[in-house]
């Protein structure tokens, strides 16, 4: 088969997520051949330096081979085993266990699922299922963060507040609401971080207040807002918003798809401001996106609300064929090994500096308004205007000349279609690696500068 003739079935057959199928059907796709450590090959021979773990999951990095020989020996072993009927398999069980052992404290329960969205999907009926079977039915409104993301399953993207996942979806449903976002470079209360914990604290207790104390369900937020635009609140948001839903009375939820697994530092960002959620959702770097698993971790006392509700014969009637799947967790097993044992979380802590001077160094480019993250997740944005930080029309298309630009300069990263620019660097990056980054995305900065209709838009 021709690579000519791989692009035009593509183009017929495959949908791609989050895309525009008629430009997708013009472009065609980019083929990628393999991988190795930070750097991806394409179809072409081109050698490419990933900036953003593929999709924020390779923490590893590509081609750890014990990560492949743990998968290879499950396949052989046991391939599948369901979890239906009571059935379990080794390495689901060990899994489990020892993402209790290390996850916040308050996390006894986990149950397992294919990634992301279906974490939140199941942890959005898991609370109905709560509220019920201790006697609040009419708990049933959500609130979440403006720009936050908790991925695009048919409700779960009704928490997801970026309206692309909205159009034509029929979302948000009436009873998902909004808070908004702790955005120090864009927030009306200023980057001031006790002015803007301050005022996310305000704005839920008067949601809340707005909706019925009696009537809310639970809070959902990231950490740091991913696909909103790496959006990082000051240190100290999370544990606030924590105690302020203990006070209210509210379930808190933690969406660590993103920020789990040594992306922020700490094998969870909850653990910098010791924050014990009621649940947490994980996915990406569980498995380093090696294979699909996500997992819904709960509290002692929500699994135990949900087993006396069903009392002694009725089934949970939740479920999915491949949950637990055991050559997942097989590979789970590996990546939390590779990660405190292989010394990736100790190499990203190492190379969080690189990462933050560089990205503190763009500052001074013309295109760039604001460098922020923390730990190796982390962001530009770009502006018409530094001092009014206006924003450049989007006819321009900025983001897809800087990601062309990027791609010919052999780098890769996302560039949203607010102009954000996100960067997530896999746990094995090394100091050379950071500088050939950093080298090639000012590259890419000054060609797209350099554009006419650009300067135009700067003037």
């Amino acid at each position: 088969m021709t690579d000519t003739s791989l692009a035009d079935l593509d183009r017929q057959h495959l949908i791609h997520p989050v895309s525009n199928f008629r430009a997708h059907e013009r472009r065609g796709p980019t083929i990628l051949a393999s991988g190795h450590g930070a750097w991806l090959r394409d179809d072409q021979g081109r050698e490419l330096l990933d900036a953003f773990s593929g999709l924020w999951c390779v923490n590893t990095g590509y081609g750890q081979e014990s990560i492949v020989a743990a998968a290879t020996e499950q396949m052989r072993r046991l391939p599948y085993a369901t979890g239906y009927f009571s059935f379990s398999s080794e390495p689901a069980i060990e899994l489990a266990a020892r993402l209790v052992e290390l996850a916040p404290a308050s996390l006894r329960h986990v149950y397992f699922t294919m990634g992301g969205s279906d974490a939140v999907d199941a942890a959005l009926r898991y609370i109905g299922y709560y509220n019920n079977s201790r006697g609040q039915p009419q708990r049933d409104q959500f609130i979440s963060l403006q720009r936050g993301y908790h991925g695009s399953s048919s409700v779960g993207a009704g928490l997801t507040a970026l309206p692309v996942f909205h159009r034509h979806f029929n979302l948000p449903q009436p009873n998902q609401h909004y808070l908004p976002s702790p955005y120090a470079y864009r927030s009306p209360v200023g980057a001031d971080p006790q002015a803007l914990i301050a005022a996310s604290v305000a704005d839920l207790r008067s949601k809340v207040a707005e909706l019925g104390a009696d009537r809310v369900a639970a809070f959902f937020c990231e950490p740091i807002q991913g696909s909103g635009g790496v959006v990082v609140p000051p240190k100290g948001w999370l544990k606030a918003m924590a105690d302020a839903c203990r006070k209210l009375g509210i379930l808190f939820v933690v969406d660590e798809v993103i920020t789990g697994f040594g992306r922020t530092g700490p094998l969870f960002a909850c653990a910098a401001e010791d924050v014990e959620p009621d649940m947490m959702t994980v996915a990406k770097g569980l498995t380093a996106g090696y294979a699909p698993m996500g997992a819904l971790m709960m509290s002692d006392a929500i699994y135990q609300s949900i087993a006396d509700g069903a009392g002694p014969d009725i089934a949970v009637g939740h479920g999915q064929t491949y949950s637990a799947h055991p050559v997942s967790a097989a590979i789970g097993l590996e990546v939390l090994r590779l990660y405190h044992e292989g010394g990736l979380l100790a190499n990203g802590v190492a190379q969080t500096p690189l990462f933050e001077r560089g990205l503190r160094a763009l500052l001074d480019h013309p295109l760039v308004g604001d460098a922020r993250g923390r730990g190796l997740l982390g962001a530009l944005e770009l502006v018409a205007d530094k001092g009014s930080k206006r924003q450049f029309d989007p006819a321009l298309r900025l983001h897809e000349r800087i990601t062309a630009a990027a791609y010919e300069n052999r780098l890769i990263f996302r560039a949203f279609g607010d102009n954000i620019l996100g960067f997530a660097p896999a746990l094995c990056y090394t100091a050379d690696e950071f500088a050939i980054m950093f080298e090639r995305l000012k590259n890419t900065l000054d060609q797209v500068l350099e554009q006419p209709d650009v300067r135009r838009a700067m003037a």
